[in-house]
């Protein structure tokens, strides 16, 4: 066996212990969430971009600030407003004296996008502009100002927030826009039993000590192996077939279920298929196994698709919403696992080690 194998068995579980000792770590502050944090952690380490979804109360802002803090990672909180300009976010040149020679002489000040993780709170808040600046911090992790390119620090995440509710007097993010983030993330109410112990928890001056478990350098190099695990080619068809099955217009027109051309107007880009394979690889590792299946595809399938897919008006009028439309594309998608036992290598590999 290679060393780089062995290199990637090693580093697979020292992700699936950091996994678990994060878990425990935001544990400490956050009640509950189980599923949000899992969701989070699969998008952080395969370097993507969330969207969450929450009504105000869930302790969104408190969750991602919790996170940053178990991995060492640097924070800017940017609250998005009607007034916000572009050069808020991303910085902006100013002229100053040069003190040795006297000379005035621009210089670039950086903007609060210039952190490990950015929380981007009620993205909705702000007009389009504004929304924008964040696109190529985004994609290209890096800024543009009077044509100089500025590097964002890595890894770098955006982790933007947006309120369901009390829609007057918002700006909803264009479909290019959400299609930056890999995962749409909602947050719901917790249980009774979460309610008392989070009621318990805030009203008495203990304060939790959170332990940092990875660096800023180590979440690079995982991120990493997360790419270099294998998938087999039934698993990449897999994610290709459930994308390519939502899109009405310009897909396989023989192909698309009756439900979907009934309730989606718009379905899923290539990145969306892009995403559940890459998530999928994430839910792997995090399971401490060393190769993608097509379960992992399955269980990325809701936070990658609900923002890629634009519900018709029928669907509206019968109280079908997104979700409802994956999970029966879902059902009605079922992999093909004979050609999955074909490939004996990754089949191997999927087993934990």
């Amino acid at each position: 066996m290679t060393e780089k194998t062995l290199t990637d068995k090693e580093a697979v579980e020292r992700l699936r212990k950091a996994y678990d000792a994060i878990k425990n770590e935001i544990g400490k502050v956050i009640v509950g969430q189980d599923q949000v944090v899992d969701e989070l952690l699969l998008a952080i380490f395969s370097r993507g971009h969330i969207l969450l979804e929450g009504v105000p109360g869930l302790a969104k802002t408190l969750l991602i600030s919790t996170l940053a803090r178990c991995l060492s990672l640097s924070f800017h909180r940017i609250q998005f407003t009607p007034d916000l300009m572009p050069s808020d976010i991303t910085g902006t040149e100013v002229i100053q004296e040069n003190k040795t020679t006297g000379e005035r002489e621009f210089r670039f000040v950086k903007g609060p996008i210039f952190a490990n993780v950015i929380l981007a709170d009620e993205i909705n808040r702000t007009p389009p502009k504004t929304q924008a600046a964040l696109l190529e911090a985004m994609q290209e992790r890096q800024v543009s100002a009077a044509g100089e390119r500025h590097e964002l620090q890595q890894p770098f995440f955006v982790l933007a927030t947006q309120n369901p509710i009390e829609q007057e007097g918002t700006y909803p993010l264009p479909e290019a826009q959400q299609d930056r983030f890999m995962f749409k993330v909602l947050v719901k109410y917790p249980t009774r039993d979460e309610e008392r112990e989070i009621v318990n928890r805030t009203t008495t001056e203990e304060e939790p000590n959170l332990d940092a478990v990875l660096s800023g350098e180590e979440i690079v190099n995982l991120q990493k192996v997360i790419r270099r695990v294998p998938a087999a080619p039934a698993v990449i068809d897999h994610a290709i077939d459930i994308v390519r099955r939502t899109r009405v217009r310009g897909g396989d027109e023989g192909e698309i279920p009756d439900f979907v051309k009934k309730w989606i107007a718009w379905g899923a880009g290539p990145r969306a298929a892009q995403y559940l394979t890459l998530g999928a690889k994430a839910k792997a590792v995090l399971g401490g196994r060393l190769a993608a299946s097509t379960d992992d595809v399955r269980a990325v399938a809701l936070p990658v698709l609900r923002h890629r897919i634009v519900t018709t008006f029928a669907a509206e009028s019968e109280g079908i919403d997104a979700d409802k439309v994956i999970e029966r594309l879902l059902k009605e998608t079922p992999p093909n696992e004979g050609a999955l036992e074909k490939d004996e290598r990754v089949a191997g590999l999927m087993a934990k080690p």
